[in-house]
């Protein structure tokens, strides 16, 4: 008979069984792994940054750092103030400059028109070819420069207004003078209350609109000065400020190694000194050959633009009181008001005026003397009622009368004009040429400075490693 068949015995753990359970353990339950010990935590990158920060080779990366961001930043902003400066030198020769006297210009050429016109009127038909064609050249001049002046203006809104309405009134001017003409011609005694409305115009309305483009002009000519002279306190600052930290970390390292010299700070803190010192260099020569060009050209300038547009009115006034044969006395009381003015604004100018333009106004002030006394005798003779005695004494080519005395003191005036023009133009660019070499001088040095003090403190850091 079959017996039956015996599973043979397996250890515990193989075959198909359950291995035996533990005490405290069901059956079937596998038995807990022993867990690993917990990793240590990891530092926080602030704490190592810290730490690093506070061992000897990350103070001297930090050190690194800084001098290299304080010099390279003063050199940055020396260069962006220094071009501010020279930048304004430059508007200054090129544009608020001539603006200003072009303005004063445009005055000058709109007075001359109303004394030019009152003049030709007196003389009627023996009036001189030239003294046409110098009113015509007066109003061409008048609206060249206007449209000069409104292309380079800029975005001055008042200077843009000024020039706008003087565009529309010229015309307009122009026209009542020719009617004036036209009716004097005609023997029609409208002329003459036309001639004098139109001076009215010119006086009371055109005359003081160019003043006040003159005045905008002078404002921003003004600003360009101011702005070209201004000291760069923020680079003188800063460049202290550079020279101290790198005294103080070549103190630091002296103490900490005791070695006198670092050639790598030494060249930074040389570098720095002579940007320093160039700066300083620039900026007085610029300020020298700018105070020399306000000194010596443009307040002359202003005061002989001054002089001028005076005598203009004076002779304007001298004119149309012989038009208005002795209807009233206001041309009277402005010749006046004119003269005094006038006398002022001369001895102003000489006052002012430097060497080279002094004799012009000294022989202009002697035919200002000499036109007052001739037109004393003529108004003496209009008072006695010589009115053509006096007509010729005031606008004819005599040797009594004041129309070439006045043309002798305005010629004197505009050459006195042209030096001190000249004058200005060479000292107001060699106030914007002293500054351009600081800039590229001063971008070279501050480079040189920051490889100075990578080189230097670059040696230190190599020690540790």
């Amino acid at each position: 008979m079959a017996t039956p068949a015996q599973t043979a015995a397996r250890p515990p753990g193989q075959g198909g069984g359950s291995p035996p359970s533990r005490p405290g353990q069901a059956p079937g339950q596998q038995p807990a792994t022993p867990g690993r010990p917990a990793a240590a935590p990891r530092p926080r990158r602030r704490d190592r940054w810290r730490a690093a920060a506070d061992s000897a080779p990350g103070r001297l990366r930090l050190a690194s750092v800084g001098l290299v961001v304080l010099v390279l930043g003063f050199g940055a902003l020396t260069g962006w103030q220094l071009t501010g400066r020279s930048q304004a030198a430059d508007r200054l020769v090129t544009r608020s400059q001539p603006l200003s006297q072009q303005a004063a210009e445009i005055h000058r050429s709109l007075a001359d028109a109303d004394t030019t016109a009152a003049a030709g009127f007196l003389l009627a038909g023996s009036e001189p070819p030239q003294v046409r064609q110098r009113y015509q050249d007066d109003l061409a001049s008048a609206a060249r420069l206007l449209s000069q002046a409104a292309a380079q203006s800029g975005g001055s809104a008042q200077a843009q207004a000024s020039i706008s309405l003087l565009n529309q009134q010229l015309p307009v001017y122009s026209g009542l003078v020719e009617t004036a003409r036209t009716d004097d011609r005609q023997g029609l005694p409208l002329g003459a209350a036309y001639l004098s409305y139109a001076s009215t115009s010119m006086q009371t309305q055109l005359l003081p609109v160019a003043q006040q483009l003159a005045d905008a002009e002078a404002a921003r000519l003004g600003q360009d000065y101011a702005d070209a002279r201004a000291t760069p306190w923020a680079a003188y600052a800063l460049g202290v400020l550079v020279l101290a930290a790198l005294f103080w970390c070549q103190l630091r390292l002296f103490r900490r190694t005791n070695r006198i010299f670092n050639p790598g700070l030494l060249t930074a803190t040389a570098a720095v000194l002579v940007t320093l010192l160039w700066l300083t260099g620039g900026m007085r020569a610029a300020d020298s050959a700018l105070a020399d060009s306000l000194e010596h050209g443009a307040t002359p300038l202003q005061a002989l633009d001054l002089a001028r547009s005076d005598a203009l009115r004076a002779r304007t006034a001298e004119n149309l009181n012989l038009v208005a044969r002795g209807s009233t006395t206001q041309y009277a009381t402005q010749w006046t008001g004119a003269v005094k003015d006038d006398s002022t604004a001369l001895a102003a100018a000489q006052l002012l005026a430097p060497q080279s333009a002094a004799s012009a106004i000294g022989a202009a002030r002697d035919q200002f003397a000499l036109w007052t006394q001739r037109h004393d005798a003529a108004d003496a003779k209009n008072n006695a009622g010589d009115y053509q005695g006096a007509l010729d004494a005031t606008v004819g080519t005599g040797a009594d009368s004041t129309q070439p005395v006045y043309q002798e003191l305005d010629q004197h005036l505009a050459d006195a004009v042209k030096v001190e023009q000249a004058d200005f133009l060479s000292a107001a660019q060699r106030g914007r040429d002293a500054t351009t070499t600081v800039v590229p001088a001063a971008s070279l040095l501050t480079l040189l400075a920051a490889a100075g003090v990578l080189r230097g403190l670059g040696r230190r850091l190599a020690e540790y490693r």
